[in-house]
């Protein structure tokens, strides 16, 4: 086998790799580079139209990419929707990616019980995350922060810490997070670290 047999399995392996993602950036930044691994391997051998095909593959991903890249902040990119904590859809919600959230959330209890708060995180049409928290003598208790996979590289649930007021409504000028949740973003959104859990101060917010 040579050099150039190794280029090309490896795009091509690229290729297969990016297809079995379920995280949607992750997906497209392999799949680019595979493309453009096969564009130097095709280039080499002078196989001209897998060239034209990468290359137009190439700039689809790219696309793409800066699609993602600046709407991942973006506010207009997601809605925040208020729902029922005892609902049929939050219910669903819950049941559909129990194992993940568990996985992700090991202390989450899925009883609802009283006062709680919960928000759905929607992309267009689908639901992408979902924020429950309990308002407890001025401290909103999150008890769940989940993100779908497909989602996770954008932390959409940034967009519910965002709105101060859907915790001031209920008194809360403190928010606290779960415990040894698996994976946390809150330091790029002013929380502190404290034990286990992360505060953020809504005060002057």
């Amino acid at each position: 086998m040579t050099w150039l047999d190794v280029i090309g399995w490896t795009g091509s392996a690229l290729l297969v790799w990016s297809l079995l993602q379920s995280r949607l950036l992750r997906l497209r930044a392999l799949n680019l580079v595979g493309c453009l691994v096969l564009i130097g391997f095709n280039a080499a051998l002078g196989v001209w139209p897998m060239v034209g095909l990468n290359v137009v593959l190439t700039i689809i991903n790219v696309w793409y990419l800066a699609r993602m890249v600046t709407s991942r902040h973006d506010e207009r990119a997601y809605r925040v929707v208020e729902v029922n904590p005892g609902g049929d859809m939050l219910r669903h919600v819950l049941e559909l990616h129990h194992d993940d959230i568990v996985r992700f959330n090991p202390g989450f209890r899925p009883e609802a019980g009283e006062g709680r708060a919960a928000y759905l995180i929607v992309n267009g049409d689908e639901i992408v995350g979902v924020v429950l928290f309990r308002p407890e003598a001025g401290v909103a208790r999150v008890e769940l922060d989940y993100v779908t996979q497909r989602y996770r590289d954008f932390t959409p649930g940034e967009f519910v810490y965002r709105r101060s007021h859907l915790f001031t409504d209920r008194a809360c000028r403190t928010v606290v997070t779960p415990p040894g949740m698996l994976a946390p973003y809150y330091d790029r959104l002013g929380f502190r670290r404290e034990d286990e859990s992360y505060v953020l101060d809504l005060a002057g917010r």
